[in-house]
């Protein structure tokens, strides 16, 4: 199930495009309005997928407009089925309800009639391929080396269903609202699509650099240390970049480990979760190229509200932009910052390389409270232990997403103040 912010976001377009809409009650007004919401939410989640910069902001980062292109897409999805079956039962619900014949497809005639019957039949397999790669996705039976490949067709199938729905939708809509919304996300969508086809997403955000260092610090850790010059922008603490080692294998994304220190030099400290990041400390070599994009995200641990308690939580890798934060304090000493309680659980505190790190920075910094957990010893944290005292209370989490629903569930019971903040991606 979709978040507080996606599910406010989504409501909130919903009933956008519906107070654009001219209520009735008729077989057409069924299948234009399950075709309008469809169309438009495909356009919504093909300008999601551009990563547009200027929707960053009032989304909460690039991990939350990740969420919201997925439940945009299953929302395109569910209403192109909609309208599908809708027109399955044409004779049905045109007894039933009536018809509504101000809401006629156009009636062209020579190349625009030929244009039609293309665009009609188009309709047809690009749901089935559209509902193929959005439920081969939700259900990753591809790996992601294959995926990439296949969802770059989804731009393709979007422009064919923008001919289907700008040849068959009503001529009145043109010169009325329910149109000029639908322009302009089809322009939002055509544009998206042309930057996907062409390789411009995040092209203004790529830098390019290469391989300084690749450590392997633990048995399925590697620190991948990367010169960018004075290219790369700058980056804050607890930001994320797309990484691409491998332009076959593409693009992923990694926390950025230090704070940024303007001399380019940028580590990230790399878990072994699947094939491809097993595969790194193999792979990689001194003076390889590398091409970063970002930097991304808005998790920013020390952006907290003013006089509330600070409790961070990480679980194993997901120190990583904590390291960061820390870092930061350090080399801006002369700044205040708001005492932290830092609690981190790891699976072998013993061998964990970022621990020790992580303890140097906690004994040179005032105001850091660190507790850990070590699962090899049997120490498990709960929301018990989180030495909650005040009523307002901020939680910034990057850990494993069992141990985020465990911690939630235990606050639930504490009649406090919270704000749970979290990043929706996998890697954090």
């Amino acid at each position: 199930m979709p978040n507080l912010r996606t599910s406010v976001a989504l409501l909130l377009l919903l009933t956008v495009q519906l107070s654009f809409w001219t209520p009735g009650l008729s077989y057409e007004q069924l299948l234009t309005l399950s075709g309008y919401l469809a169309f438009n939410f495909m356009s919504i989640t093909m300008v999601l997928a551009a990563r547009p910069g200027w929707l960053e902001p009032p989304l909460g980062g690039l991990d939350s407009m990740y969420q919201l292109h997925k439940w945009t897409g299953i929302l395109a999805v569910t209403f192109a089925l909609t309208h599908w079956l809708i027109e399955m039962a044409d004779d049905g619900l045109e007894a039933l309800l009536g018809s509504d014949q101000s809401l006629k497809e156009a009636d062209f005639s020579g190349l625009l009639d030929s244009l039609q019957d293309g665009a009609e039949d188009l309709g047809e397999p690009g749901l089935y391929l559209l509902a193929f790669l959005v439920v081969i996705t939700l259900l990753r039976w591809v790996p992601y080396g294959y995926w990439r490949y296949l969802h770059r067709v989804m731009p393709l199938i979007y422009l064919a269903l923008a001919a289907h729905a700008v040849l068959l939708a009503p001529l009145k809509w043109w010169q009325q609202p329910t149109g000029w919304l639908m322009v302009l996300l089809i322009v939002g969508g055509a544009v998206a699509s042309l930057q996907s086809l062409t390789g411009q997403i995040g092209s203004s955000r790529r830098y390019k650099g290469l391989v300084q260092a690749v450590r392997q610090t633990s048995a399925n850790i590697t620190e991948v240390v990367c010169d960018m010059g004075k290219r790369w922008p700058g980056h804050q603490a607890g930001q994320f970049a797309l990484v691409t080692f491998d332009r076959i294998e593409g693009a992923h994304p990694f926390s950025l480990a230090g704070a940024d220190n303007d001399s380019g030099q940028l580590s990230f400290h790399i878990k072994a979760l699947g094939d491809y990041t097993r595969k790194i400390p193999r792979k990689l070599r001194s003076g390889q190229a590398v091409t970063l994009e970002g930097p991304y995200g808005r998790f920013d641990p020390d952006s907290g509200r003013k006089n509330a308690q600070q409790i961070w939580v990480a679980g194993g890798i997901g120190i990583t932009p904590f390291l960061a934060a820390l870092e930061n304090r350090l080399i801006n000493f002369e700044q205040k910052h708001p005492a932290v309680t830092l609690h981190y659980c790891t699976a072998g505190a013993v061998d964990d390389p970022m621990l020790t790190r992580l303890q140097q920075l906690a004994e040179h910094l005032s105001g850091i409270s660190l507790h850990v957990y070590d699962s090899l010893q049997g120490q498990r944290l709960t929301s018990n232990q989180l030495q909650i005292h005040d009523h307002k209370v901020d939680i910034w989490f990057c850990g494993p997403q069992g141990l985020a629903k465990a911690l939630k569930s235990g606050l639930k019971q504490q009649s406090i103040s919270l704000r749970f903040h979290q990043e929706s991606f996998e890697f954090c």
